[in-house]
């Protein structure tokens, strides 16, 4: 169980890491914590957008759409590897998820596979939106791939996490294919390595 970091501290961890971040607006205070208490935290969920587009992205991911306001992320990861920070604090990006799974998340150990969506995944998790359509087709740039690396990876880090903290949306909540494009089971090895 840990407390989330501070603004600073997330923005520190980023930067040490060797990424290159983009404060849009005032993130350190855009958050949904009105609906909810954000943490203790657990681990890093990944998403891929289904965007395309970066600027647009950024602004989708900052404001969110009808039906879900908001931040809908702590950072956005476009295709040059850039990391925009649109949020922080709680925001709209893993929903209700399998219990279960947040249970091996916390001990570290091998995820079941999600049935249910019956916890709050928004309060648990820090999340990344990274740009891609999500069809399996379009590329995943290695600059981005990198970056999301490195932003999963700097997390952990200052938690002293390690790789099993990172999940995918897909992990998380049944019907979910997020990220599609690349298998969460090979991120987790180059996270394990950078960590090492």
């Amino acid at each position: 169980m840990a407390s989330p970091l501070s603004a600073s501290a997330f923005l520190d961890a980023l930067r040490k890491e060797g990424l290159t971040v983009v404060e849009v607006g005032d993130w350190r205070h855009h958050n949904r914590n009105h609906k909810g208490a954000w943490g203790p935290v657990h681990g890093v969920m990944i998403h891929h957008t289904a965007t395309e587009g970066s600027a647009r992205t950024v602004e989708l991911c900052r404001k969110g759409y009808s039906g879900l306001p908001g931040p809908l992320c702590h950072g956005v990861i476009t295709k040059d590897g850039t990391v925009h920070l649109v949020g922080y604090g709680r925001a709209n990006h893993a929903g209700l998820g399998d219990d279960d799974v947040l249970r091996a998340v916390i001990a570290e150990k091998a995820l079941p596979h999600d049935n249910e969506t019956n916890t709050d995944g928004n309060r648990h998790f820090y999340g990344f939106e990274c740009e891609n359509l999500g069809n399996g087709q379009d590329p995943w740039p290695p600059a981005q791939l990198a970056a999301v690396e490195k932003a999963a990876a700097a997390i952990c880090r200052r938690h002293g996490w390690t790789e099993r903290s990172v999940i995918g949306h897909l992990e998380w909540q049944p019907g979910k294919v997020d990220p599609r494009g690349f298998t969460m089971t090979w991120l987790r090895e180059r996270i394990r390595d950078r960590l090492k």
